[in-house]
């Protein structure tokens, strides 16, 4: 009788995997990228900061010792006298204090105004919503220039020519705002405004108690562009005001040059005290605007 074998045979190969293997970066080579990178800002950083550091050299030298050469990088006896007459003759308080309220006005309507626009254009449905966000984008293309004459005219019908109201009037709102505090909106999670109105938020207290406190860096960043572009006004104010008392401080300093042709550094010393409160800023919301700037570039 014939033995069947009941247990098959089989064969198996066992078929290796392809070893992929990673060659660690050199620590050296990791080190010299390090160090190219930081001297590549290094010298970002001084090719920026080398205008302002003239600058305020210049205001303590004597004006001969500016026009010198080679220039002195170094003032051995400074001139801070120059600080003082800029500040005296150039009356540059006044002009400082009514470069604050313009500048304080307009920041205060066009963040607030930016707020509310782009609180509606993320998060509320109404018609044509999406032409009115491209007409505000579209504000964007057209240079101030363009209308100013409009905006002139306009003022003075309005009585508000040679008043505050007429300096900060133009610059209440901006296509700009708005786009910018949308963006920062949409990176916010959509279930904050179900779990909000699930806890009976309006969207007042959603946007006063959620949005707004998640949404700082970029209403930040917001304040600090509105600052630098109210302060830095010069058409503008000359346009529109005919009063000395109400000249803003870009103004002040064309009337500083003006009247010291033979103390350049005088003048030097003005334009260091105008951007000091720039300075100031950008210090005070330096991590605010960096994360303003870069939120939403990186996810996960």
């Amino acid at each position: 009788m014939a033995i069947e074998s009941a247990v098959p045979f089989s064969a198996t190969v066992d078929v290796a995997e392809p070893v992929t293997t990673t060659v660690a970066e050199p620590p050296n080579r990791g080190l010299a990228k390090k160090i190219l990178w930081y001297a590549l800002l290094t010298f970002i950083a001084l090719v920026i900061f080398f205008p302002i550091y003239i600058s305020v050299v210049n205001s303590l030298l004597k004006p001969d010792q500016i026009a010198r050469r080679p220039p002195s990088f170094f003032p051995s006896h400074p001139q801070w006298s120059s600080y003082s007459k800029a500040w005296s003759q150039g009356h540059l308080g006044k002009f400082l204090l009514n470069s604050a309220i313009v500048t304080g006005i307009i920041v205060a309507f066009e963040v607030g105004l930016s707020i509310v626009a782009a609180y509606a254009f993320a998060f509320l449905e109404f018609p044509f919503k999406r032409t009115l966000f491209t007409v505000f984008l579209a504000t964007l293309m057209i240079p101030f220039e363009v209308t100013i004459a409009t905006n002139l005219d306009t003022i003075v019908k309005l009585n508000a020519y040679n008043t505050y109201v007429g300096l900060a009037m133009p610059f209440l709102a901006t296509g700009f705002g708005a786009f910018l505090l949308r963006q920062a909106f949409l990176q916010l999670p959509k279930d904050l405004k179900d779990a909000a109105a699930l806890d009976g938020y309006g969207h007042l207290r959603f946007l006063t108690r959620v949005v707004i406190p998640l949404a700082r860096p970029g209403i930040a960043a917001l304040t600090v562009f509105a600052f630098l572009s109210a302060w830095n006004q010069y058409l503008w104010p000359l346009l529109v005001t005919k009063d000395q008392r109400l000249r803003t401080v870009q103004i002040g300093l064309g009337f500083l040059r003006a009247q010291q042709i033979d103390q350049v550094n005088v003048t030097f010393a003005g334009t260091v005290i105008a951007v000091i409160p720039l300075f100031l800023l950008l210090v005070v919301f330096q991590k605010q605007l960096v994360r303003g700037l870069t939120a939403g570039a990186v996810k996960g």
